[in-house]
């Protein structure tokens, strides 16, 4: 199975809503004529299966520790790749960053299995300015962890890929927007 190619499908038929005027709210609070809701595919069998499948395939060579991002957009294509790493024999730990430390127990930010000094993927679903991919890597670094790139499923293209590169990342998208906007 192709699954890039099947995870476009996935998208177009399920998570891209397209509107003539601008009724859709970011999370940055701008509004859009189109709306990417990735989590039709994310929290789905399938589309957890094909997830994980590309970015273990993307991620296996640079043989990182752990995998994660900044709940809740990252959190199941963070247990989608760990998932997929262990039945390939190449465990790959997924963590999970919480938007703010934990106001009880032990007040954690970092959730998982992962330790300081370990090396990791920072995962989005869309970015659009990087805000969240960025504040997930921040509070991973401020952790220990290394930090081996940001990857996202789709880069709205609206200045994310800078703002990850002005922080010194490297990003790594699975789609384009324009991959889809220009085929309507």
């Amino acid at each position: 199975m192709d699954y890039k190619e099947r995870l476009k499908e996935l998208i177009k038929e399920r998570a891209l809503k397209v509107s003539d005027k601008p009724i859709f709210k970011l999370s940055s609070g701008k509004l859009s004529t189109y709306y990417m809701d990735l989590r039709t595919i994310t929290l789905d069998p399938e589309g957890g299966f094909i997830i994980g499948n590309l970015i273990f395939d993307m991620i296996k060579d640079k043989n990182p520790d752990g995998v994660g991002g900044l709940t809740l957009g990252a959190d199941p294509i963070s247990y989608a790749t760990s998932m997929i790493s262990y039945i390939k024999k190449q465990p790959i730990k997924p963590f999970v960053v919480r938007k703010e430390p934990k106001g009880h127990g032990t007040g954690k930010q970092m959730e998982g299995n992962i330790k300081p000094g370990e090396r990791v993927f920072i995962v989005e679903d869309v970015v659009t300015t990087a805000g969240s991919s960025l504040k997930a890597a921040k509070v991973a670094k401020d952790f220990g962890l290394e930090i081996l790139g940001i990857i996202a499923i789709v880069d709205r293209e609206e200045g994310g890929e800078e703002n990850i590169k002005k922080e010194g990342f490297d990003f790594y998208p699975v789609f384009k927007i324009s991959e889809f906007l220009n085929q309507k």
